[in-house]
């Protein structure tokens, strides 16, 4: 029974650090699958694959050489040199994508509930403080309620949609959509190590890992699929900022309540895990000193002013591009042989 509690909160962390603004407000399903109508699907499936064999693949590594953090996984996939390298590269991507996920919060702040985004901004920043504090437990803790809110919101949203019109696009853009997966997942799949990392190395055993992985991957990509059936219902789905908020504006009022909780939940745990695995990195400690976490969330609330739409547009490419080195690694690089 222990086994089973710690494999869903394995599951529900690595589902919570991969899901985040771009994710929740629905632009990044659209940007990488939708846009291509029905025909999408093939890309979140190939995506949906990576989620589980790399996710897990990732962690099991962790836990054989004993990481503390992603540096030491990146200098066994790459070698010591190579590997400090990309080890300066992630560590200003999670800096990036912590910045816009917190610049995230103060958008919806400001454009679902008309209050100030910096309002928004300062209390996720105290409530990541005091997540972050704890330690692993602590993401363990808010993805344990959070996660199950995404899955129930992801089973209202596809069954709101049962006799839609679908659009199936054009299937000569194939290429185009297995370029996608492979590009969002490893994405997706570079920065999570910042948490998958510690994940993996701090867990019982390596059942729980797998177990928690196959779970992980599964319900990302459940949630992936949900959102693309909803998605391709709404004509000219690439002309809005927030396409989901297109969906919900369908379903009624209490829904969209529930959808600004959601995002709002979406964007929150990949924060803290961001901060968590930047925090942890730099202090070369399991549990992250006060002092560190505070200048991390300083430094990111100073890029956050750059503004949500900015940084998106200009970092998240930029990040794709650099992950699939990392992904390839994982893909050919074997698992060390238990201690």
């Amino acid at each position: 029974m222990r086994d089973v509690k710690a494999i869903l909160q394995v599951a529900a962390t690595y589902i919570g650090t991969i899901v985040g603004a771009g994710f929740a407000t629905g632009k990044e399903v659209v940007q990488f699958f939708s846009q291509y109508g029905m025909i999408g699907i093939i890309g979140i499936l190939i995506s949906g694959y990576l989620f589980i064999w790399i996710g897990m693949k990732s962690m099991l590594i962790a836990k054989r050489i004993d990481a503390n953090s992603y540096q030491e996984v990146n200098e066994y996939l790459f070698g010591e040199k190579t590997g400090r390298i990309i080890n300066s590269i992630l560590l200003f991507m999670l800096f990036g994508v912590t910045s816009v996920m917190l610049s995230g919060t103060g958008a919806v702040f400001r454009e679902q509930l008309g209050l100030s985004a910096q309002l928004g901004i300062l209390l996720t920043l105290i409530l990541c403080y005091f997540a972050v504090i704890r330690g692993m437990r602590g993401l363990l803790f808010v993805n344990s309620i959070i996660v199950p809110l995404m899955l129930l919101f992801s089973i209202i949203v596809i069954t709101a949609f049962p006799d839609s019109t679908i659009h199936y696009g054009d299937s000569s853009n194939i290429g185009k959509i297995l370029l996608s997966s492979l590009a969002y997942a490893s994405y997706n799949l570079v920065l999570g190590q910042a948490v998958l990392v510690p994940l993996g190395r701090d867990s019982a055993n390596e059942r729980i890992i797998k177990w928690g992985g196959f779970l992980g991957g599964l319900g990302l990509t459940f949630i992936l699929i949900t959102s693309h059936f909803a998605l391709i219902t709404i004509p000219n789905v690439t002309a809005y900022s927030i396409p989901m908020a297109e969906v919900i504006k369908v379903i009624g009022t209490v829904i969209h309540l529930l959808f600004i909780l959601v995002i709002y939940g979406e964007i929150y745990t990949t924060l803290i895990g961001n901060v968590y695995g930047i925090a942890r990195k730099l202090s070369a400690s399991e549990t992250p000193k006060n002092a560190i976490i505070i200048s991390v969330l300083l430094v990111c609330y100073f890029i956050s002013l750059i503004g949500f739409d900015s940084l998106v547009k200009y970092l998240y490419p930029l990040f794709g591009y650099m992950g699939c080195v990392v992904l390839l690694a994982f893909m050919f690089k074997k698992v060390p042989a238990p201690r």
